[in-house]
C-alpha cells in the first residue's frame, strides 16, 4: 500500500508527537507500505519556515532531507497528470496545499494520512 503523508503528519512524525493517532503511526511503521512525502509538503514547510512560523534546527534542505533518509520517506514529486485533477475537487477546503495533496493521493492511489476532517470529506482513501 502507498501512504502519502499529509504535512502536519509528517512533522508530528519526525518530532515523535502524541498527536499522531496508533492507526497513522501503524500504517507509517509497516514495512509493507511505500510512505511518501509530497513536493508540496516540502514547498509548505518552506514557506511556514520563511513566515517564522516553523523553526528548523538546521536549514530547510538539510533537515528535510535527513528526515526524510532517517524516517524512510520518499518523495513523491508533482507531476502534471495529479494537476488536472485540482478542478475535479468541490471547493470543501481553501488550502492549496491539502487541495494538492488530494490531488496526488487520487493521482497516485495513495491512502492519505491525515487528521484533517475536510480532507476526508474528498473522494479520497484516507486514514488516521
Amino acid at each position: 500500500m502507498k501512504c502519502l503523508l499529509d504535512t502536519c503528519t509528517f512533522l508530528w512524525i519526525i518530532a515523535g508527537s502524541r498527536e499522531l493517532s496508533s492507526t497513522a503511526a501503524k500504517m507509517f511503521t509497516d514495512p509493507t507500505h511505500e510512505i511518501y512525502l509530497s513536493a508540496v509538503s516540502v514547498w509548505e514547510i518552506s514557506v511556514k519556515h520563511s513566515l517564522g512560523k516553523l523553526p528548523l534546527p538546521a536549514s530547510l534542505d538539510r533537515f528535510l532531507l535527513a528526515q526524510r533518509e532517517m524516517h524512510g520517506i520518499s518523495i513523491l514529486p508533482l507531476e502534471e497528470r495529479a494537476v488536472f485533477h485540482l478542478h475535479k475537487l468541490p471547493t470543501l477546503h481553501r488550502d492549496p496545499f491539502d487541495r494538492m495533496l488530494v490531488c496526488q493521493a487520487i493521482e497516485h492511489d495513495c491512502v492519505l494520512l491525515t487528521p484533517d476532517p475536510l480532507i476526508v470529506q474528498y473522494p479520497v482513501r484516507t486514514q488516521w
